[in-house]
């Protein structure tokens, strides 16, 4: 018999059952999972002619497990909401190969079903780049003596199951230690779910966490699988803790205590096997002595505390580091990649760096998408001379632009030039452009509207 699976993954099981109806009408044998943990499990168990992946699900992480054990998706369709343009470009990066746009008609879905079809059957083999590239950089992150320590005490917090807080300056790699906790504890074959406390709407983090009932609120058209759901019999990352609403700090207390929470205008009780991990760039001490955190939710995090030093008193790193972001940038915007010079080591090393490991890889990045190895057009920030005291406090200056808003400006600037250069490349001919960037045509047409490349060719133009 012919193959006809489909898979299809979210959280959202009403949305996903609505989908699943509409592809066994047309003939396919949809499977479907609420997981990331099931979705994988599928993949290697089946083989698929397309998959449907929804946003709500953690998609970086099916991609990221994807390339490391392998499987049969066939082409990847991401489906997402209008304000996810973020998530979606970085879902384009990571491999995705179509896209459709939340809420679709069976004719949006039939067209980008046939589209998918068209192209040939993928097949993920199991590989180790991503293993060689994310080892390459823990050697960088762990060869200085102060990271060394570090990771002493990671891999012994990791052998028992508890909560760690993890502390450290903005960019300095706590999501790294996070995930090296996760990997080398009990629940490695589990999930691992990052939530970043600060990027999600105050008003919405309850129902990202804890998942909401079908009505519970005004928009809530269907049921929605929560975070602490989705980490069950794994580890649940809450970063930026420090900015999590007073409200909220109650409800994690008590899923810390007990294990157990209600979805948003849920009546039933769920149970989970969760570890939680935290991290923060805030001291937590003084906010609790301000009574912006709860002091019993404090000590329930603090079971054992890692602080994360920042770059500046871990430059034997910053070469390693600084090579390893120059071969995975080289080969995502396609550009050569060549050895970084001696000068641009030697003023790498004379750089405070106050956005640490985030901001060299931001430098990086800009570095290759302008060509600029020797940092001519793109000079050091803040920059200190050789004769600057390295090791002398300095006052720091006071900024509008938050360091996570620079790093997304970096990110956007160099994605940006990348799609520019391959349209000029090709005379602006958009096919020729996405097969060249290896993306499918409907992602390069989103990601030149969001860019306003389109806007930029009118206005050079115009008479």
């Amino acid at each position: 018999m012919r193959n006809r699976h489909v898979l299809i993954a979210g959280t959202e099981a009403a949305s996903l059952h609505h989908v699943e109806t509409q592809l066994t009408d047309w003939g396919y044998q949809p499977v479907a999972c609420t997981s990331v943990d099931g979705c994988l499990t599928e993949l290697a168990q089946k083989q698929f002619i397309f998959s449907l992946l929804d946003l709500s699900l953690d998609v970086t992480e099916v991609f990221r497990r994807l390339k490391t054990q392998g499987g049969s998706p066939g082409p990847i369709i991401v489906m997402a909401e209008d304000r996810d343009g973020e998530r979606t470009a970085e879902a384009a990066s990571l491999g995705a190969d179509d896209f459709i746009q939340k809420p679709f008609t069976p004719v949006d879905l039939e067209n980008v079903v046939k589209s998918a079809l068209g192209r040939p059957r993928r097949h993920w083999e199991r590989s180790d780049e991503d293993g060689r590239a994310r080892l390459q950089a823990e050697i960088g992150l762990w060869r200085s003596a102060k990271m060394r320590e570090v990771r002493e005490i990671l891999m012994q917090a990791a052998r028992v199951d508890v909560t760690v807080l993890i502390c450290g300056e903005t960019g300095t790699g706590k999501d790294l230690v996070a995930r090296t906790i996760h990997d080398e504890s009990v629940r490695q074959s589990g999930p691992f779910v990052k939530v970043n406390c600060a990027a999600v709407p105050r008003e919405l983090l309850e129902s990202e966490l804890f998942g909401h009932e079908r009505g519970a609120f005004t928009g809530a058209h269907q049921l929605k699988i929560g975070k602490f759901e989705s980490a069950d019999r794994g580890t649940i990352f809450l970063d930026e803790i420090g900015d999590l609403h007073p409200a909220l700090q109650g409800k994690l207390l008590h899923v810390l205590q007990d294990g157990q929470f209600s979805r948003v205008g849920g009546r039933s009780t769920i149970k989970v096997d969760v570890r939680v991990l935290a991290a923060t760039n805030q001291n937590l001490e003084q906010a609790v002595a301000a009574g912006r955190f709860r002091e019993d939710l404090y000590y329930r995090l603090n079971v054992i505390q890692i602080m994360v030093p920042p770059l500046r008193e871990r430059l034997d790193e910053i070469p390693v580091l600084a090579e390893y972001f120059m071969q995975r940038y080289s080969r995502l915007f396609r550009r050569e990649s060549i050895p970084l010079p001696t000068e641009t080591v030697q003023r790498l090393l004379q750089h405070r760096f106050p956005g640490n490991v985030r901001e060299l890889e931001n430098m990086i990045k800009r570095m290759i998408v302008l060509g600029d190895p020797l940092l001519r057009r793109s000079p050091l920030p803040g920059a200190t001379g050789p004769t600057e005291d390295a090791g002398a406090p300095r006052t720091p200056k006071t900024t509008a632009v938050s360091l996570k808003d620079i790093g997304r400006r970096a990110a956007q600037v160099a994605e940006r030039e990348a799609i520019l250069q391959a349209l000029e490349q090709t005379q602006w001919n958009r096919v020729r452009a996405a097969k060249l960037l290896d993306i499918s045509y409907r992602a390069l047409l989103y990601k030149i509207k969001d860019a306003g490349l389109d806007r930029d060719r009118r206005s050079a133009h115009r008479p």
